[in-house]
Order: C-alpha cells, then sequence, then structure tokens
C-alpha cells in the first residue's frame, strides 16, 4: 500500500480540480454572452443606422419631390405674380378651344396693358412696381371666375381667360369689373397709386379659332384703345388689323429712316408781336419717304413713341438743332431762341440730361440759346418727379416751356413750383378767338397770369388778323404760326433771317 496512492487523497485531488474546470467553463459561457451582446449591440447599430439612412433617404426624396414641384411651378407661372405664364396660358386656351368646339360655346380673351404703369415704375422705384405687379395679379384673380385664368404675359401686359362666355355683352361685363378693379387706388407699401387698364378683348370663334390669333387680335384691340381712350375696354374688328399692319410698316420705315439720315428740321419763326423782329423758331421734325414722299408728323410721330424710337429720333433733333443754330451764328446770322419739343420718353429718359450737354458742349451752343418745349400734360402725370427734373435742367441753364398750356389742368400752385421761363397758348384757344363778345377770355387770362408771373407768354396757330389784333391788344409777347410763315427748311429760315436783318 505504501507505493500506491491514498484514495481519499486521489478524490481530494479530484475535488480540488473539480472547481478549476467549472471556472473555465464559467468565463467561456461569459466569453460568449459577451460576443453575444456585443453582435446584437452591432446588429441593433446597424439597424439604426439602416433607419436613420431610410429616413434620410425619405427626406432626401421628399426635398427632391419639393424641388421638381417648384422648378415645375416655375416653368408655368410667372415668378413675380404667381400667375401662369404664356406656355400654361396656351395649354389652358387649347383646352377651352377642345371644349367650346366640342360643346359648340364661345369663349374670350382679353388682353390688358396697364395704364401709367410706367411712370409709377420710374418715379417710385422698380420695388415699388414689382409690388404693383403683384397686386394687380391679385386683383385680377379676385374679380374673374374659379373657370378662367389671369396669366402675365411679361412687363405691365396680362391676359385672362374666359373659359365660357354667352356673348360679347358677358365678356364686356367682366372687362368693365377688371377695369373698375384696376383704377381702384393701390396702397403700396404706404405709398397710393393709381393707374388703370386698357382691355382688348377677342371672341372665339369669330376672331380667331387657334390661340395664338385670339391674343394677337385681342392685342391688336388694346393698341386701339390706346389711342381711342384708356381704362376702357375695346373689341376687335377687322379694320383693326388693317391699321395695326400699318403701323408695323411705319415702325420698320422710321428704322430705316433713322440709320439712312432721312429726316429733316423745319424752322417756323416766332415773332416779337411789339416789334415784328424774329425772335426765335421752333424746330419741328420733317420726314421725306423715298417711296411715298412727305409723311405727316399726325402719322408717323405717335408710333414711333409707342415702339420708343421716340428716344432717339429725339437725340437726333436735339443735337441737329444746336448744331444747325452754331453754323447760323458762324455765318453771322441770329436766329433767336430755338425751340425744341421734347417727348415724355425723353424727358422721363435717365440718359436724357447727359445727351442734352454733349449737345450742347460738341456744338459750343449758348444754352441760352436753346428753348426746351414740355408739354403740360407730360408735367402734371407727375408733377413732384417733374419738377426734379426740370431743376436739373434749368441748373444746366436751357430755357423751359410749358407747351400746348391749358389742356393739363395744371395747379397754379404747381405752376409757381415749376422753373419756367415761357408758356406757350395751345393753338385751340387761339383759334377760338374771334371778333364775338367773350370769346378769348382763356387766352387773355393766361397772358394775365404770364406776365403776373414773370413768364414768356407765345401764342401759337396765329393764322388771322384778328387773332392778331386781339394778342397784341392784351400784350402777348410773341406769336407763332401761317400768319407769319409756314415751317421753313434751313436754308430758307436762313434766307428769311438775312432779308430781316438787311437795311
Amino acid at each position: 500500500m505504501s507505493g500506491g496512492v491514498d484514495p481519499e487523497r486521489r478524490v481530494g485531488r479530484c475535488d480540488r480540480r473539480a472547481p478549476k474546470n467549472a471556472g473555465a467553463d464559467g468565463d467561456e459561457a461569459e466569453r460568449m454572452r459577451s460576443a453575444l451582446q456585443r453582435h446584437i449591440d452591432k446588429l441593433r447599430e446597424a439597424n439604426a443606422q439602416l433607419v436613420i439612412a431610410a429616413l434620410k433617404a425619405q427626406v432626401v426624396t421628399e426635398e427632391v419631390q419639393r424641388a421638381k414641384d417648384a422648378l415645375g411651378h416655375l416653368a408655368h407661372h410667372d415668378f413675380l405674380t404667381g400667375l401662369p405664364n404664356r406656355p400654361l396660358l396656351m395649354e389652358r386656351m387649347a383646352q377651352a378651344i377642345g371644349m367650346a368646339q366640342r360643346q359648340h360655346s364661345r369663349m374670350a380673351v382679353l388682353f390688358i396693358d396697364l395704364d401709367r404703369f410706367k411712370i409709377i415704375n420710374d418715379s417710385l422705384g422698380h420695388a415699388v412696381g414689382d409690388l404693383l405687379l403683384q397686386a394687380v395679379g391679385q386683383r385680377l384673380v379676385a374679380a374673374i371666375r374659379a373657370s378662367d385664368t389671369a396669366s402675365r404675359l411679361g412687363g405691365d401686359e396680362f391676359v385672362v381667360l374666359l373659359a365660357e362666355v354667352a356673348n360679347e355683352r358677358s365678356a364686356s361685363e367682366l372687362a368693365d369689373k377688371l377695369c373698375r378693379a384696376l383704377a381702384e387706388p393701390f396702397d403700396l407699401d404706404g405709398q397710393t397709386a393709381h393707374i388703370g387698364g386698357t382691355i382688348g378683348i377677342s371672341m372665339y370663334p369669330d376672331d380667331g379659332e387657334q390661340a395664338e390669333a385670339l391674343i394677337r387680335n385681342a392685342d391688336v384691340a388694346m393698341y386701339h384703345g390706346k389711342h381711342s381712350g384708356r381704362n376702357r375696354c375695346y373689341f376687335f374688328r377687322p379694320e383693326m388689323n388693317l391699321r395695326a399692319l400699318e403701323r408695323q410698316r411705319v415702325e420698320a420705315d422710321l428704322h430705316r429712316a433713322l440709320a439712312r439720315g432721312d429726316f429733316e428740321l423745319y424752322y417756323q419763326p416766332r415773332v416779337n408781336l411789339a416789334s415784328g423782329a424774329i425772335a426765335g423758331a421752333e424746330a419741328l421734325l420733317r420726314w421725306t419717304h423715298p417711296e411715298h414722299g412727305a409723311v405727316a408728323p399726325s402719322r408717323f410721330i405717335p408710333v414711333a413713341e409707342e415702339c420708343g424710337l421716340i428716344v432717339p429720333i429725339g437725340h437726333w433733333v436735339l443735337r441737329e438743332a444746336c448744331m444747325q443754330v452754331a453754323r447760323w451764328k458762324a455765318d453771322g446770322l441770329d436766329p433767336g431762341v430755338i425751340a425744341v419739343n421734347i417727348s415724355a420718353l425723353e424727358f422721363r429718359d435717365d440718359g436724357f440730361t447727359g445727351r442734352l450737354r454733349a449737345a450742347l458742349a460738341d456744338s459750343g451752343l449758348s444754352p441760352q440759346c436753346l428753348e426746351l418745349e414740355i408739354t403740360e400734360g407730360v408735367l402734371m402725370d407727375d408733377a413732384g418727379a417733374s419738377a426734379a427734373i426740370l431743376a436739373e435742367l434749368k441748373e444746366i441753364g436751357v430755357l423751359l416751356a410749358i407747351d400746348d398750356f391749358g389742356t393739363g389742368y395744371s395747379s397754379l400752385s404747381y405752376l409757381n413750383r415749376f422753373p419756367i421761363d415761357v408758356l406757350k397758348i395751345d393753338q385751340s384757344f387761339v383759334h377760338g378767338i374771334s371778333a364775338a363778345p367773350g370769346d378769348g377770355v382763356i387766352v387773355g387770362a393766361v397772358i394775365a397770369m404770364g406776365g403776373s408771373l414773370g413768364h414768356k407768354v407765345v401764342a401759337e396757330g396765329v393764322e388771322r388778323q384778328s387773332q392778331l389784333d386781339f394778342l397784341r391788344e392784351r400784350h402777348c409777347d410773341e406769336g407763332q404760326g401761317y400768319l407769319f410763315s409756314l415751317p421753313l427748311a434751313a436754308d430758307a429760315f436762313a434766307a428769311l433771317l438775312a432779308r430781316r436783318a438787311g437795311p
């Protein structure tokens, strides 16, 4: 037994080893549990990341869709007013025409051009002009039916599609409603603006069976309305197209005439009524067409104003008049003061004073030899802005005249504020002078008022001796008209000056 192992000791050793093996198994289990937990945590984290990624993808998808919707809206709506633009209008018109064809019904297209918008935009600023366009869009939408469409083509031009109307009377009633809405004052960021709208109307199928034709004819009717009385509606008539085509031909010819130098200035003398001497002249634009001969100013001046050509043409007139007076003076002739008419577009153009200074500098003409004539209506369209422009012109040193005085309803307070040198009595009042008692009261009042304010008074359109006698009796300063002379070409006027200057 001495060489053997004690069973109890053997058992003891086994007992002592047993806890050691159990601890190892426990550690292994713990490691497995920890690994399993880490795996679970990683799965949870990966799942959370998947959820977050899915949510982000959803957000990105929604943002992309919103961007697509916004781009789609911008592609079919005016960015400023939010109204449908031309492509969307054409789409809706095509749908309305198709429905009208199937139902044998009628529809109307209203072409709207705002009155006085440019004056508001120039005088109050483009930001206020944008507010005005937005407000106009809101009023149009509020005034039409849910089935109709109000759209903006651009600038201050809007088109309203009346998808279904019974007859012209129904279209006229809706157009009149829009005119009244536009005539109401606009409150624009604390500024009050008064405008209106001239509306041209075309009817389907009478005035066209395609969208383009209906819009074009409504536009033609609107242009006709601009010359016939604003803030009203006018239906298209076929004869209007003839006038529109004529206007387009005249506009194209004016472009060519300006490029080729086809214009010429004539000069109508102004006479001192007390002495009979030539006191000056008015420069008058004349145009001889290479094929049609002399074109009446009443035919081409309105077209030049409409298409904006009056600004470059007016610049040519101003420069040529200054150069011609300088040439006469260099030849020893004294033409007196030369008056040049300034249109509304020229007067309010930002570059006008710069062009005036350049014309005076290039010709070497003294500013006191040049008189700028601005009609009373132009000055009173925005009297505050006009006063500022006149003050700037006065600093240059030119003389300033109110043309067609008596037709623009100017107040005496503004007349006193304007730095005016000359009042030109409109010829319609001079023509009214006759031997009958009471005739010429307005002319007499203007002469008296001008004298009291220190203004020179010039009577236009003097054609009869009785008119001249009346003006002399009331001490009118100067007269102009056929009684004294027709408008003369530059050479003929120079000859007249030479004869008057002789013994």
